[in-house]
């Protein structure tokens, strides 16, 4: 049986892959975490569609179709509430950076541009999940290097409380 950090970690690393098979520059997606027992319990004839058997405590995605849509990302998230069979959720989102030597020469009005436009700018994709019960973990890639996973509990702590707020 996976543990709850277990099944959230695994279920990151099915939707960071799922999510890059379509490559970079997409939108935030956002995916719904629910137990896959119950699931298919629910939906017997979704059985055809898992590849494989899963272990007792697996978790199933299921994306959220036209999330953030012309919205805010913070505000999208803050108008979202799901049902007591939700288990937990994930928001896979494209950001770019530049190095920490370089900060001081981003302009107040105008950043995003500054640094969309920068060569020394990196990109990076997040994807980020809360559970119900508490847990929070967040896997990266960067585009700069395909083939590692950064990973941590505490990577980007403002968004996977954003993400817990909307089971609550």
């Amino acid at each position: 049986m996976l543990t709850s950090d277990d099944a959230l970690v695994a279920a990151l690393l099915e939707i960071e892959r799922h999510v890059g098979t379509a490559g970079w520059d997409q939108p935030a997606r956002l995916f719904a975490l629910v137990p896959t027992d119950e699931l298919l319990a629910a939906e017997p004839g979704l059985a055809a569609q898992l590849s494989a058997e899963h272990p007792a405590g697996h978790l199933s995605s299921v994306e959220q179709e036209g999330f953030h849509e012309g919205r805010d990302l913070m505000s999208a998230l803050a108008h979202i509430a799901w049902p007591v069979t939700v288990a937990g959720c994930v928001l896979a989102v494209e950001r770019s950076f530049l190095p920490a030597a370089l900060e001081d020469e981003i302009p107040e009005e105008g950043a995003a541009e500054f640094v969309a436009g920068h060569p020394e700018r990196h990109d990076v994709r997040v994807v980020t999940g809360a559970l119900r019960q508490g847990s929070r973990h967040s896997i990266a890639r960067l585009r700069s290097n395909p083939t590692e996973l950064l990973g941590g509990e505490s990577m980007v702590p403002g968004l996977a409380a954003a993400l817990a707020a909307t089971l609550d």
